[in-house]
């Protein structure tokens, strides 16, 4: 059972990000089998990485109180999901990523809920939205294909994203649980249509831990607007991607370092104020 926080907060968010990872994945069973000499040498790496930077910045005793005080914050405002997701996946999804022929992908992010409901028929369906759903209405049309062209017509399309304010479901109050979240099975040629809502850009919580960081370092919150995906089929490697819209403020300074060229869309008006956009995918196979 999902518990929406109470109040759009970082540390209510926050709260329900560690809920929903620790109950979504299962990290320690993918590396059980790792041997010492891997756990020795990253955990040699990453802190001989600190000990660099506290002896070339020669950094004091009240800087590595603050650090600790800040770090043990995180924990306590339960934005540890935030943090890594912001600053440090999107170098873990670049090296992981980095043999693919197919389609680009990017971050998954801390707002991903899985089991989202069905929504689709012979691969044509709309989003679980409110009735009075606010932002311009979007038409969305891909074909989903192997890396040699053929079709996949057992692939899913899940599909998540912020509201016109900028706020996800399960982590605002005000939304249903679904709200803006769909899983869509394609139909016939690896076919899909999608009707959904163009979302806002948004800044990342700013009133818990990371804010703090955000606030001292002098930099912005943002994220510019993007659609959440996640595209799987048998046989197929699971895509993780994010799509943009042009011309947005932040596509060159994403506060999340997510944002790729090839994930940019082109969206088209269609004459009575909504917009259409064709994109697809191309997933690599399994390797043997």
């Amino acid at each position: 059972m999902t518990t929406v926080p109470a109040e759009p907060t970082a540390a209510a968010a926050g709260a329900n990000a560690t809920a929903h990872f620790t109950s979504d994945k299962n990290p320690y069973e993918a590396v059980k089998d790792v041997p010492p000499a891997r756990v020795d040498k990253l955990a040699k790496r990453v802190l001989s990485a600190i000990h660099d930077t506290i002896r070339e910045e020669k950094v004091t005793y009240d800087e590595y109180n603050a650090l600790k005080a800040w770090l043990i914050q995180v924990g306590e405002d339960g934005e540890w999901p935030l943090f890594l997701d912001v600053w440090v996946e999107h170098v873990v999804e670049e090296v992981a990523t980095d043999h693919r022929e197919g389609s680009k992908g990017t971050i998954e992010g801390p707002y991903y809920v899985p089991d989202a409901p069905e929504c689709a028929e012979n691969g044509v369906g709309t989003i679980p939205m409110r009735a009075d759903e606010q932002g311009t209405k979007l038409t969305w049309t891909g074909t989903v294909t192997a890396t040699d062209g053929t079709p996949l017509e057992d692939a899913k399309v899940e599909l998540w994203h912020a509201d016109n304010d900028g706020y996800y479901s399960q982590f605002e109050p005000s939304q249903p649980q679904w709200n803006l979240r769909g899983t869509f099975t394609v139909g016939e040629g690896g076919r899909f249509e999608i009707t959904t809502i163009q979302p806002a850009p948004y800044q990342i919580p700013t009133d818990g831990s990371c804010g703090r960081l955000i606030a001292a370092a002098g930099w912005h919150a943002w994220r510019p607007a993007h659609l959440h995906v996640k595209v799987s089929a048998p046989g197929h490697e699971l895509l993780t991607a994010q799509l943009y819209f042009p011309g947005d403020e932040h596509n060159d300074d994403d506060i999340a370092s997510a944002v790729k060229p090839e994930l940019i869309l082109a969206p088209k008006p269609a004459g009575d104020g909504s917009v259409a956009v064709d994109y697809g995918f191309v997933l690599d196979p399994v390797k043997a």
